[in-house]
């Protein structure tokens, strides 16, 4: 694939987020004042190499995710579009690859509820793509021993039945990246056992390849999260000298 290659990404945000608690959807919820998304949002139009940026929005919500848009600063050369998701995220990712243009050649697909990660982890899944891999993903080693379970109802001991050898292991991050075609095709005829869009792509047998990601690429998913989230943006600004 060719670096002129044009790059679209895809970022579903039409979930309630439960862990973090009631209130607002959890890609809504305000991070230094600012919403989530809004975060996300700029990590990813932050890389030169991403020319849209595709935000999918709660079915009744999309026109408050346009107006939050519209209301927030954002690169100008980075276009943007706001389309309403699905009831599942596979459906709003689907959604989402329904609204892209002509002359998109990767697309990434991001977590709203990531809104810290770095540039360089972005341009990094997108080289890996444009220099051929169909589907990139961006992961980290496991720090803790990971053991393998029977599962038994919540509260009660639960068996070890195995402990899988940690050096082969990553946490897996996003935004990952794909050959569009690829990911199209992979949507149109994928159904079960989806645990994100990289598990897709594996279904239909293809190579999927993995990446440095980056520590400050974490989820926000408790409310612990956000407090570290915080504390990762105060550093920023301390470094920036703003």
């Amino acid at each position: 694939m060719s670096s002129e290659s044009r790059t679209a990404v895809v970022i579903p945000a039409a979930g309630r987020g439960v862990r973090l608690g009631p209130g607002a959807p959890k890609a809504l919820r305000a991070l230094n004042g600012t919403p989530m998304l809004i975060h996300a949002v700029r990590a990813m139009a932050e890389s030169r190499a991403v020319s849209l940026v595709v935000v999918v929005a709660p079915q009744d919500g999309a026109p408050e995710v346009k107006t939050l848009l519209d209301d927030h600063a954002l690169p100008e050369r980075t276009d943007f579009l706001v389309v309403p998701g699905g009831d599942s995220r596979q459906e709003s990712v689907r959604a989402g690859l329904d609204a892209l243009p002509d002359g998109i050649d990767i697309v990434l697909v991001h977590d709203a509820a990531r809104p810290l990660v770095p540039v360089d982890t972005v341009d990094g899944v997108i080289e890996a793509v444009r220099d051929g891999a169909p589907a990139v993903v961006p992961a980290l080693p496991l720090t803790d021993t990971v053991k393998q379970v029977e599962p038994r109802e919540a509260g009660q001991p639960e068996p070890v039945v195995a402990t899988p050898e940690r050096a082969r292991l990553r946490a897996v991050q996003t935004p990952q990246g794909f050959d569009r075609a690829l990911l199209v095709r992979a949507h149109e005829s994928v159904t079960e056992n989806v645990t994100d869009d990289a598990s897709m792509v594996e279904q239909l047998g293809e190579t999927v390849v993995v990446v440095p990601g980056h520590e400050e690429a974490f989820k926000v998913t408790r409310p612990l999260d956000l407090v570290l989230a915080e504390a990762v943006l105060a550093r920023r600004r301390a470094n920036d000298g703003f």
